[in-house]
């Protein structure tokens, strides 16, 4: 989804949780956030409760077909839900993380009857592991699948249909899958698919490797579906205009090409997570948008462009420098693609989602054509006019909305609709209405809900509202067989026998539009059960890929200790004011987990792990605990000699001397880049404190720690590498090394020795040179009981590099 934030800060289709104590508990989740707040003339009203919608997609007779991202494909005809899910995947898919059914389409050709499924299969042994970006990935792992199924009459999807067209899409961390899927005005195929998030070739450490987040180059390995747009017929063939046929290519449909070799199905590339695309039904031809989410800077949307390169990971947005918004005024260099909108995450906006195009005619001319998208992390629905300038058209949707948004039959015309994580999940339709009088909107609490019968329930549907201002009407229908109610107030408090009922309540205007019902279920003589999370400790940290238990109690006053069985439980990676979703939903007691990194070097300062546990009794009332699972974090202070030099770490170029958080087992991922100071002296890699080379993978310690780079001017040579310092048992130490990394293009005409600064007799500074050709130089006249520093520098004819060093203790 986007923020791996739908996927950052990676969009994550999760409904944002408000959490301020380390733990805390709630009674059974209360309906309805606050409406969201449309232009005057418009109405935004719920369609459908379907949990996780990921996408939308409309077929010829009129139905709207909804993917759940755990599994199931539902069915709306004439505006309800059809009870019985169209196709349930739940046995074959991946739904952890950003991982599941993602996307869908169905075939407009008349008498058709296909419809097309992006989901994440299992892999071969029907596990779901994910790869945190330091190991290749293996070959039985989960990967990202596109089919074909046939959807009969009677709203049933065939599962025995089922004609796999792309398989073996990379899917390494469980995010960054894409997942959007179009059918163009050309009959063909388009599927939008990220970078996995990891490199499927593991960390730096890896043959060909480049790790996770902005390091993460797969977008630009051609010979992969990762980080692309595709185009393929509706039976997974390539078409004709394809723009990498021929000498070079080869179809990658089922598993990637060889190294080099560029993917025939590829259609445009450089992508990141373009978590959803949006085809303009206004055009004469297949034209269409991307909608691509940012890593740290910038959002963006980009133009659909056959054989177009977007440039990630090497530019974001409209700019250079991968994960900062400076370095963006130059155009893109040739052969890439800038995008035709992007804003910056400053703007308060920073998890782009679903986009459309506004059909002709629908709405007032001001929107005719105009393009839409949605913001999970601002929660927006925004306009990008034909001018480029971009304004608010629906907000106050929570940081879980406008998941997907499409334009789809109703009243006659077409409506907007769109997919919202939040309130458990929902189908919302946002329709101009300004023509007529607009129906109201209900929302519906009771408190208490559960409880000793008779329970006295305070009904409350004071959040309910008239689009035009008009005073409501409350309609009662308390569920339990006793008469309806009519009031001007909006609370009625309604006494209950015992058992379980559904109340409702509709509003109507003045001028008689009534709403939609909202619902609230009650439990009589059955009170909410207690649960108590035991593990993790209260107040625990946790270290990265270390194994934590899930442990809770939960009793019931009726039922008693409730069995595992009763216990449902999520973990999610919360960011600043968003989440993404990392383990569950799991049902049981006494689970375990291992613990995951940081989303990205930006997040490690203010992410942790929301853990919830529902306890749900044998009457169906459920209580859920919450506990916040903090990691141990760490200052690592990423040094540079000289000074003030520039570091990469985690894909985020920092300068010499910057103190950074990273969470204690966590990877940090290194690399000392060429570069020029502002004097325009030319700078190449030496050494790192650790030994390690210019690019490569620390795992970050319990305490904190300082790595330092040391840098060279171009063409002097590295420090000698290996060095060792021996004592002997006569006054003597012998100092060992082996040649330096690199020679700055010189070869080795000798290396400097000394001791202390001083020769190898301890007299005149850095004057003795050994020969090239030397791995070892013996110091005499030492003082027995006395500790030095032995030290020794490479020589070339561009001039004398820095010193390794070794201390070594005369007996």
């Amino acid at each position: 989804m986007p923020r791996s934030r739908i996927l950052p800060r990676r969009l994550a289709l999760v409904t944002v949780l408000a959490i301020t104590a380390a733990a805390l508990v709630t009674g059974p989740a209360g309906p309805a956030s606050a409406a969201p707040v449309v232009p005057a003339g418009f109405t935004d009203s719920r369609v459908a409760a379907v949990p996780a919608p990921t996408a939308l997609a409309f077929t010829t007779d009129g139905r709207t077909l909804v993917s759940s991202q755990t599994g199931a494909i539902r069915v709306i005809r004439g505006g309800a839900l059809v009870a019985t899910p169209a196709l349930d995947l739940r046995s074959k898919v991946c739904a952890n993380g950003e991982r599941g059914v993602l996307g869908l389409a169905v075939d407009p050709a008349p008498g058709s009857r296909t419809v097309v499924v992006y989901y994440t299969a299992k892999g071969s042994d029907s596990s779901c592991p994910t790869n945190a970006g330091g190991t290749v990935n293996p070959a039985g792992a989960p990967r990202n699948r596109v089919s074909s199924f046939q959807l009969g009459t009677d709203d049933r999807i065939d599962p025995a249909s089922e004609r796999v067209l792309l398989d073996g899409i990379y899917s390494p961390a469980s995010n960054h899958n894409g997942g959007d899927l179009a059918i163009g005005k050309d009959g063909l195929l388009y599927v939008s698919v990220g970078d996995g998030g990891c490199d499927y070739r593991g960390g730096v450490g890896s043959p060909g490797g480049s790790g996770c987040g902005g390091r993460n180059d797969a977008a630009r390995d051609p010979n992969i579906l990762n980080g692309k747009i595709l185009r393929v017929t509706l039976t997974g063939g390539v078409p004709a205009g394809n723009p990498y046929l021929g000498t070079g290519t080869a179809s990658c449909r089922l598993a990637p090409a060889a190294a080099g070799v560029r993917c025939r199905e590829t259609f445009a590339s450089g992508l990141r997570n373009p978590f959803r695309m949006a085809f303009d039904p206004n055009a004469t031809g297949t034209v269409f948008r991307i909608n691509d989410v940012g890593q740290d800077a910038w959002e963006e949307i980009d133009q659909g462009v056959a054989g177009a390169d977007y440039g990630w990971n090497t530019r974001e947005g409209h700019c250079a420098k991968t994960g900062s918004a400076s370095n963006c005024g130059a155009a893109a260099p040739a052969g890439l693609t800038d995008p035709v909108f992007d804003y910056a995450h400053s703007s308060g906006c920073a998890s782009i989602t679903g986009g459309a195009y506004v059909p002709r005619g629908v709405w007032p001319a001001a929107y005719d054509g105009a393009y839409l998208f949605g913001d999970y992390v601002c929660g927006k629905i925004r306009t990008l006019g034909r001018t480029g300038a971009a304004g608010d058209l629906v907000t106050g949707l929570g940081g879980s909305s406008a998941v997907a948004m499409a334009f789809g039959p109703s009243r006659g015309t077409q409506d907007l609709f769109y997919t919202s994580y939040a309130n458990g999940g929902e189908v919302r339709r946002l329709a101009y209405t300004a023509a007529a009088n607009r129906a109201p909107t209900a929302t519906l609490t009771a408190a208490p809900s559960s409880g000793a019968a008779p329970l006295a329930a305070r009904l409350n549907g004071s959040g309910s509202s008239d689009p035009e201002g008009g005073a409501l009407t409350y309609l009662w229908s308390f569920g339990d067989g006793t008469p309806d109610r009519i009031t001007t107030g909006p609370t009625f408090t309604h006494s209950y026998a015992a058992g379980s009922f559904t109340a409702s309540l509709r509003v109507r205007d003045p001028k008689g539009a009534v709403s939609a019902p909202a619902t609230t279920r009650i439990t009589s003589g059955d009170s909410a059960p207690t649960v108590s999370i035991t593990a993790p400790a209260d107040g625990g940290v946790f270290v990265t890929g270390r194994s934590y238990g899930l442990r809770a109690t939960a009793t019931d006053p009726e039922d008693g200790s409730l069995p595992a069985s009763a216990l449902t439980w999520t973990v999610q990676r919360r960011h600043a004011q968003h989440t993404h979703p990392f383990l569950g939903p799991l049902t049981g007691n006494d689970l375990s987990f291992v613990a995951p990194g940081p989303e990205d070097l930006a997040a490690a300062a203010d992410s942790d792990l929301l853990i919830s546990v529902t306890a749900t009794d044998s009457s169906g009332v459920s209580t859920t605990a919450t506990r916040t699972f903090s990691p141990q974090k760490v200052s690592v202070t990423l040094a540079t000699a000289p000074a003030g030099r520039t570091v990469v770490a985690n894909g985020t170029e920092v300068a010499g001397g910057t103190t950074v958080v990273s969470w204690a087992g966590s990877a940090l991922q290194l690399e000392v880049p060429d570069q020029t100071d502002a004097s325009g002296t030319a700078y190449r890699f030496s050494s790192w404190s650790d030994g390690g080379a210019a690019s490569h993978s620390v795992v970050t310690p319990g305490s904190s720690t300082t790595l330092t780079a040391t840098l060279v001017a171009a063409g002097l040579p590295g420090a000698p590498t290996a060095v060792t310092a021996t004592a002997g048992s006569d006054g003597t130490a012998t100092l060992a090394w082996s040649p330096p990394a690199g020679t700055g293009g010189s070869a080795v005409t000798g290396y400097r020795v000394s001791r202390d600064g001083s020769d190898t007799s301890g007299a005149g500074a850095w004057s003795a040179v050994v020969a090239a050709t030397k791995r070892s130089q013996t110091f005499t006249k030492l003082v027995p009981g006395r500790s030095y520093t032995l030290s020794v520098q490479a020589v070339t004819a561009s001039g004398t590099g820095p010193a390794a060093s070794a201390l070594v203790a005369v007996p």
